[in-house]
């Protein structure tokens, strides 16, 4: 405050000489110049403080029916008051004296024991007091509009990792409202509990803790990927509690995965088209030459011979035609719009046969509505049939369970195939939609990467969770038509 500014203050007290005594103290003080006015009516007085148009306010215990005592907690109820409030009384009482402090008075005086420099001293260390409370309460207020407004998850932690306060980014990001939260531990999020365990002992070892990535999971079953920080502080009472950051990276590492794949499949086809067209001149050569002994061979083994070589020749050109089909990315699509339950539905009729001879149970889910999307039904089939066949190999006969369900949610509809065969290996995991890897003896590797060819054709997405006990979750998500 500028020292040239006078000083408002306001005198409440139902006895005017009490307050010509305390103003003429008050004028006594040297240094400082001050606009001093009196009111003696309870509700004016309220209307005054709630106003907030003096610097500081004396009061007196006795007014009337009502108290001092009341029209400070009223005040402070009403949250409009930021100028300090001094509490007069006749005579000295610790209870009252408590009861001040507890109501929100800055300080209590005797009016017996009033003199100018006690009044200087008062002012001057209430008016400081204030000033610092209000910067105080403008830093609270700017950081609890950071915490609410983030657009990461804040939260705050004891030192069990029990959650003690969240933002709405926090619930959104694992699906519960702030008061379950507060029920709750952030190791229940945590998918890797031997990560999480780690990040409690280098908090414990170093007190923070930056950037980690980490996988959670939502109670819908998805996993969210997550740099978490966190750090170990202190409160005012001296106590521990954990306020952590995590920034969601799903999409992220979503979008990583798929240029990945896409990477690796444009590779791939590179290789397929070179090696097709170097294996081919020699087959054509091959093939030729057949037909020329195939006319001038005239004993029965010798045609036999030729046969063999005729028929293979013919297998090599096959597995090439459909080696080249698979990393054909300008296959015409005709896109219609059509319903996911009905392509489903097909793809299920198409490998009942299987279903049937392995005895797996099997259950569908789906919306009550048409989940449309836009789509080639004919190609599509044919990536939904080769994860349902994958789904069926890896099941044990009658122990299988196949759990297949549509839903719809923020402009998506998502289809899951889940089984509960054999799971993937982490390391075999990556490959998983590479040309020519597979786990079958017989098997070319294409039909996983002819699928991720046609999912990726009608602008979706495909995400794999496995487990080497509770089996494999295929995950696909389409725009909605």
């Amino acid at each position: 405050m500028n020292p040239e500014t006078p000083i408002r203050i306001l005198i409440v007290d139902d006895d005017e000489e009490d307050f010509f005594i305390t103003s003429e103290y008050i004028k006594n003080i040297q240094g400082r110049q001050f606009t001093i006015d009196w009111c003696y009516k309870y509700q004016d007085a309220l209307d005054n403080i709630c106003s907030g148009k003096y610097d500081i306010y004396f009061i007196d215990y006795y007014l009337g029916q009502k108290t001092g005592l009341d029209l400070m907690k009223e005040a402070v109820h009403k949250n409009t008051c930021e100028q300090p409030m001094i509490l007069l009384t006749g005579m000295g009482n610790h209870r009252i004296d408590m009861e001040a402090m507890e109501a929100g008075a800055f300080d209590y005086l005797i009016k017996l024991e009033l003199n100018t420099e006690k009044l200087e001293r008062c002012i001057r260390y209430s008016l400081e007091r204030a000033s610092s409370l209000k910067i105080l309460r403008a830093n609270e207020r700017k950081f609890k509009s950071i915490f609410e407004q983030s657009r990461d998850a804040v939260f705050l932690t004891n030192e069990r990792f029990e959650f003690t306060d969240s933002n709405h980014i926090t619930s959104g990001l694992f699906g519960y409202g702030r008061e379950e939260l507060l029920r709750m531990n952030l190791a229940d999020f945590v998918l890797n509990k031997q990560e999480f365990a780690a990040l409690q002992e280098q908090i414990v070892a170093s007190g923070i803790v930056e950037d980690r990535e980490m996988e959670f999971l939502s109670p819908r079953g998805a996993r969210v990927y997550g740099l978490i920080s966190v750090s170990r502080e202190k409160d005012e009472n001296d106590m521990v509690y954990i306020q952590g950051i995590i920034h969601d990276i799903t999409n992220l590492k979503n979008s990583e995965k798929a240029t990945l794949q896409l990477e690796k499949l444009g590779a791939a086809n590179r290789l397929v088209r070179a090696l097709a067209h170097e294996v081919r001149n020699p087959l054509n050569n091959i093939n030729l030459s057949i037909e020329q002994l195939t006319q001038e061979v005239t004993t029965d083994n010798a045609q036999l011979y030729l046969d063999i070589i005729r028929r293979n020749g013919k297998r090599i050109n096959d597995l090439i035609s459909q080696l080249l089909n698979s990393s054909n990315l300008k296959v015409e699509y005709l896109l219609e719009k059509k319903p996911l339950q009905e392509i489903v539905d097909d793809s299920i009729i198409t490998v009942m046969d299987r279903i049937i001879l392995k005895k797996v149970n099997w259950k569908v889910v789906y919306p009550d509505h048409p989940a449309y999307i836009m789509a080639d039904a004919s190609k599509l089939k044919i990536a939904f049939t080769n994860i349902i066949i994958n789904a069926i190999e890896a099941m044990k006969e009658e122990s299988g369970q196949l759990d297949i369900s549509i839903t719809s949610v923020n402009g998506h509809h998502t289809v899951s195939i889940k089984d509960n065969g054999s799971g993937i290996s982490k390391e075999n995991l990556p490959h998983l939609f590479e040309p020519y890897f597979t786990f079958k003896r017989n098997g070319l590797g294409l039909g996983l990467a002819t699928t991720l060819n046609i999912i990726q054709f009608h602008k979706g997405s495909i995400d794999v969770q496995t487990n080497n006990d509770n089996g494999s979750s295929f995950t696909l998500k389409f725009d909605k038509a």
